[in-house]
């Protein structure tokens, strides 16, 4: 087998600790906080003199993660305006089931979140939106009817 799982996805921010709340709130769990720096992380990384703190968040199913990361150093660099349209290529968003869809756009709303358009009815399958979060992090929603 090539792979066994996909293990997490990792998110560059300047506020860590908004990132943590809004996706704690969002209904992840802290799993930890940590430091890294050193060989390790430069040969992993391909830059030298890394330094970061990091938080990994998991869904409650324990199944998928998000690695959160603000570099000390090397100083992260901008990829453009964080308003940028969801059509942009790259990783462009991180899509999560949830149980209702209006209650957790509410939620998110305190922490920052941006609901772009609208809550869309798929057929009668889904309920779906996009917010956009801290650091213009662009997050799906989607909340299976019957």
């Amino acid at each position: 087998m090539a792979i066994q799982r996909m293990d997490n996805v990792g998110i560059v921010v300047e506020d860590l600790d908004a990132a943590v709340a809004f996706f704690v709130e969002l209904g992840m769990e802290l799993e930890g906080r940590a430091e890294v720096e050193g060989l390790v992380a430069d040969r992993c990384t391909g830059l030298d003199g890394v330094h970061c703190d990091i938080a990994m968040v998991r869904t409650p199913d324990g199944h998928s993660r998000l690695e959160l990361a603000r570099y000390r150093s090397p100083a992260a660099t901008s990829a453009g305006p964080r308003d940028r349209p969801h059509n942009i290529l790259g990783t462009h968003r991180v899509m999560f089931a949830v149980d209702d869809i209006e209650d957790t756009v509410a939620r998110l709303r305190p922490h920052g979140a941006e609901l772009l358009g609208g809550i869309a009815r798929y057929e009668d399958s889904y309920l779906l939106c996009y917010v956009r979060g801290p650091e213009g992090i662009i997050v799906g929603l989607a909340e299976q009817l019957g």
